[in-house]
């Protein structure tokens, strides 16, 4: 056909249709703020809504000066920017460029009105929140049974911990009646006493998550003696049992996480510990060891047969000193006596003789060593080397014959 058009032409055709429309260029529209989301690159998208009507927004993060407060779903806005299509998908949309709050929603109103009374009623307190047991046999989910959220907790659940029995009630989680259902299923795994209990759902507007901003059901997870993770949304998304639960987890995948501790992990800590043990087992037996030993040796030094051999061989040792200490002493005293010999020898009256000279005493033995004392005709013995002369003196004078 010679007039069709492709996708591409049409959509750009609109959008020149939007850019020369001097009212959609610059517009201010107001309404109610449901599912909002605040993106990681610092981009705003919403929907602003009336009891009539919906358009979708987005404000980038180069606009985000335009905007002086954080936004919340269901807070009443007044949104400044144009409307324009996005050429590659066709859909019109509001780019904001400020925004100003113009009130807050009905169902905001009420909500804030409740967190302020139930925080003034101490039940945010930290002092009543219940520690997450860190090692559980057993996990309660109250959700929405067909959804992904519980077919998310169970896959982590396992994967963390196979063992970990879990049990879960359907519980209803959106409109009018879903408050008493998850009241209700709180009441039932409670009577199961499992470990831990995660209470929530998939993410949703403002009005689809209301039932969680019940007064009922907060004091029913407030009165629960198990520990009650909250799991309502998204991370940004914020409902009264987020306040009242033990624990709020950003998704419910997260509080899964939160929920059961890995087995892996839990192995390896107990094969860091296992090892440890060895290690300082292996280090105090060694250490007794060598406790043993040393009290062995000092024992054996201070038996009875110690000391015998120990004085034994101080008495060797003696006998061998006392032994060279004799013979060292002998050996200077035979050289003494040698030399005293010698010098005796050289005094000897005999050895004398035996060089010729002769000793002469009188009558009565004594010694004649002067010519005073004989006279002639006395009586004299001649000793030589070998014998004795008897003779008489004949005649006493002085000088040499």
């Amino acid at each position: 056909m010679k007039n069709a058009y492709t996708v591409s032409q049409i959509n750009s055709y609109i959008k020149n249709m939007f850019t020369q429309d001097y009212l959609l260029g610059s517009v201010s529209v107001k309404g109610e703020v449901s599912n909002l989301k605040y993106h990681t690159s610092g981009h705003i998208y919403f929907t602003l809504k009336d009891s009539k009507g919906s358009i979708t927004c987005v404000m980038f993060a180069g606009n985000r000066s335009g905007l002086s407060f954080r936004m919340t779903d269901g807070c009443q806005v007044v949104v400044q920017g144009a409307v324009d299509i996005y050429e590659k998908d066709g859909k019109y949309q509001l780019y904001a460029k400020k925004i100003t709050a113009d009130g807050q929603g009905l169902l905001y109103e009420q909500f804030l009105r409740l967190k302020t009374k139930l925080e003034e009623m101490g039940m945010f307190a930290p002092e009543y929140k219940q520690e997450i047991p860190r090692y559980i046999r057993s996990l309660g989910v109250v959700t929405s049974p067909g959804g992904a959220v519980v077919h998310d907790i169970i896959n982590i659940t396992k994967r963390r911990n196979p063992y970990v029995r879990i049990l879960i009630y359907p519980a209803i989680v959106q409109g009018e009646n879903a408050a008493e259902s998850i009241i209700k299923g709180i009441t039932v795994l409670t009577k199961e006493n499992v470990d831990v209990m995660i209470v929530g759902r998939g993410g949703g507007s403002f009005e689809d998550l209301w039932p969680f901003n019940d007064e009922k059901l907060a004091q029913a997870v407030f009165d629960c003696p198990i520990p009650i993770i909250s799991a309502v949304g998204h991370e940004t998304d914020t409902t009264i049992i987020d306040f009242v639960a033990d624990k709020r987890a950003p998704t419910p995948s997260a509080a899964a996480e939160q929920a059961v501790y890995e087995l892996a992990i839990l192995e390896n800590e107990l094969n860091a510990i296992e090892n440890s043990l060895k290690r300082l087992l292996k280090s105090n037996i060694e250490l007794i060891k060598y406790r043993v030993l040393f009290y062995q040796n000092r024992l054996i030094a201070l038996s009875p047969l110690a000391g015998i051999r120990e004085k034994r061989s101080h008495a060797l040792a003696l006998e061998t000193r006392l032994e060279s200490l004799m013979a060292d002493r002998l050996k200077t005293v035979r050289y003494r006596l040698l030399v005293y010999a010698e010098r005796l020898k050289g005094l000897s009256p005999l050895e004398k003789l035996s060089q010729g000279y002769a000793f002469v005493e009188n009558e009565i033995g004594q010694a004649v060593t002067d010519i005073g004392k004989v006279k002639s005709g006395d009586r004299i013995r001649i000793n030589i080397k070998n014998g004795v002369i008897g003779a008489q003196v004949e005649s006493v004078g002085k000088g040499i014959i």
